[in-house]
């Protein structure tokens, strides 16, 4: 019989095998849709069993494997361990669960591909690294998982490689979240020099007696940690290459840039909550970054035409929360958030991929319209993602993940700035998704879709939507109930999520406040875009909102900021060092080095008796300097 730990290991290592199979055979299309689905299939089954071994034990107990020793080097031992604890089980089932559908998707969405066997190899690839990220047991297999995922957004942003313009996003996306994987390897370095391992939980252990609260050490190791963790997740100051990442397929974008890897850095901060709770400063600037991100993002998405931009900015919104929570303490309700998100924002791009598809390829919003009736099934999945996007009860359930953030910060930050900026929020998110539903979706048809969308990309969208809705279940039971589930499960791994949840006259009160800017987000969307569109028309053709708008669609001139600060500055030095002066250390000795050779080669003559005088006189040399010393 198969114990837990085996399967525990079969979780990643099945894709790992679908990809290294689809890598390597030559396959007919309908085999290479079979071995990409069915290997996250078999990866899901294996996950919910050691899963549900997990639920099952005692509260601190997990389920672990030691597959083999990686390396033992002057006292460093790490191993290819996994280990399963709350945390990593709820991003396991997210992964492996969400992957599956969105893998469902793409066998039709990417159809008629001809790269068709390259895109499962990478996908499959993508869920084993991610798998690996969230399982491993030391830092340094995390960061070859981290690593792993990063590969696998390059390869898939440049999926479709011939246009130029996508291999200049797969760049973009590699170079600028080199910067924090850069900062999180030396912070690696940082952490094993001060605790000798980089196991996760004996580091944590460890770090807890070698540092006080506020030590350099601890400031500058979460520092590092969050510099990675900002890049991976595209918060601010890092945040640019995901709008650009959505050149590649919809499907990847679901998964990879709204789902999964981009919440790697919610897993990080997480995972590494100890270390960030002995670095207050740091913790603080968790929650800072998460909140200026938020909101900085929230206002772009409203200026976006691209259909797909403008999940693009919401997801880097929506992780802003996540960072927020985090960053005041409240761990559980992060990853509570993260749940959420998962399966309506990749609904949401399942949707987008769907009109795309149906419209001749076409991305612009305002070229579209009236879909709800021309595309009624997919109009009314699109409506309920939105809808728990925006966050507005009792329509969706999914409002109380970020009820529960706001709650936090009010009760952990004491109010304050970023308890408004949490609440603002609420509005741009419920202004940008109403506003792409009602531009997309209702109004008169401009365009007739030219197909209707297969079941098995609409089936994968309605139940992730569906599943969005519903996700946030447990904690509206719990409002009524006081009995947070979920809040209790991830104790198991987590700081306790505080103060509890109840409905009190002041919960209710700011709950109500948030049910509030939510409908007025929707009802402003629904005014400026649907009754009075006009209206906007003519504050954009002003000096002011025409400059407004372009800095918000450029996504605040991050990309202007940084070309000039950075990438100009850095060609210019290219070009005045053309002929790198650096070279010159080495090609000086390269340079003495050939001319001694070529004087040496002179005494290569050919004739025997010249050598044997060299070798004579060489000898007497060599005996008279004998004798004198």
């Amino acid at each position: 019989m198969i114990d837990s730990a085996t399967w525990l290991a079969l979780a990643p290592l099945l894709p790992l095998a679908g990809f290294v199979l689809l890598a390597l055979a030559r396959l007919p299309r309908a085999a290479i849709a079979a071995v990409g689905a069915g290997s996250v299939a078999l990866s899901l089954a294996a996950a919910v069993i050691a899963a549900a071994v997990y639920v099952a034990s005692p509260l601190s107990g997990a389920v672990e494997v030691v597959l083999w020793r990686w390396m033992d080097v002057a006292g460093f031992a790490p191993a290819i361990g996994l280990r399963l604890d709350a945390l990593s089980t709820v991003f396991i089932l997210v992964i492996t669960g969400v992957g599956l559908l969105i893998h469902v998707y793409s066998i039709a969405f990417m159809a008629g591909d001809e790269g068709y066997r390259r895109y499962f190899a990478c996908m499959n690839l993508f869920i084993a690294s991610m798998l690996l990220l969230v399982l491993a047991d030391n830092l340094l297999l995390l960061y070859l998982g981290w690593e792993g995922v990063g590969l696998c957004s390059y390869l898939l942003i440049g999926f479709w490689y011939r246009d130029e313009a996508n291999g200049r996003a797969a760049r973009k996306a590699f170079i600028v979240t080199r910067f924090g994987d850069a900062a999180f390897a030396v912070g690696l370095f940082l952490l094993f020099q001060a605790a000798g391992t980089l196991d996760i939980h004996e580091l944590l252990a460890r770090i807890k007696e070698l540092w006080s609260v506020g030590d350099p050490q601890a400031v500058a190791a979460g520092l590092l940690l969050l510099a990675g963790a900002v890049g991976k997740s595209a918060q601010l100051p890092l945040q640019t290459w995901l709008p650009d990442a959505m050149a590649g397929p919809t499907p990847v974008s679901a998964l990879i840039h709204a789902a999964t890897m981009v919440t790697a850095g919610v897993y990080l901060v997480a995972r590494m909550n100890p270390l960030f709770d002995l670095a207050p400063a740091a913790r603080s600037l968790v929650a800072v970054i998460g909140c200026a991100t938020m909101l900085l993002a929230g206002l772009a998405a409203l200026a976006q035409k691209d259909f797909k931009r403008v999940l693009a900015y919401s997801t880097i919104s929506q992780i802003g929360y996540m960072f927020l929570a985090l960053g005041v303490g409240a761990y559980v309700a992060g990853v509570a958030h993260f749940v959420t998100h998962a399966l309506f924002k990749s609904a949401l791009f399942l949707g987008a991929g769907i009109v795309i598809h149906c419209l001749h390829d076409g991305h612009d919003i305002f070229s579209m319209g009236g879909l709800r009736r021309a595309m009624p099934g997919a109009g009314w999945a699109f409506l309920l993602a939105a809808l728990s996007l925006a966050s507005v009860p009792p329509l969706t359930a999914t409002f109380n993940s970020k009820d529960m953030i706001v709650d936090q910060v009010w009760r952990l930050s004491g109010g304050g700035v970023l308890w408004a900026g949490a609440i603002l929020g609420t509005f741009l998110t419920a202004a940008y998704a109403s506003r792409l539903f009602f531009v997309a979706f209702c109004g008169p048809l401009r365009q007739q879709p030219c197909r209707k969308p297969p079941m098995t990309m609409l089936a994968p969208f309605a139940a992730l939507a569906l599943l969005g809705a519903l996700a946030g279940l447990p904690d509206l039971v719990a409002v009524f109930t006081g009995e947070n589930f979920i809040a209790a499960f991830l104790g198991r791994s987590l700081p306790a999520l505080g103060e509890a949840h109840a409905a009190s006259t002041s919960a209710l009160a700011r709950q109500a406040l948030l049910v509030g800017l939510a409908l007025a987000g929707i009802g402003t969307a629904y005014v400026l875009y649907l009754r009075k569109p006009g209206l906007v028309a003519w504050a954009a053709a002003t000096p002011l909102g025409s400059s407004v708008r372009r800095l918000a669609e450029s996504g605040f001139a991050f990309d202007w900021l940084y070309d000039r600060l950075l990438v100009r500055p850095f060609l210019w030095l290219c070009r005045i060092n053309r002929r790198d002066v650096i070279d010159a250390a080495f090609i000086v000795p390269t340079r003495v080095a050939e001319g001694l050779c070529a004087a040496l080669s002179l005494l290569q003559t050919g004739r025997l008796r010249w050598y044997a005088a060299c070798a004579a006189a060489g000898a007497i040399i060599y005996l008279a300097v004998a004798v004198l010393t």
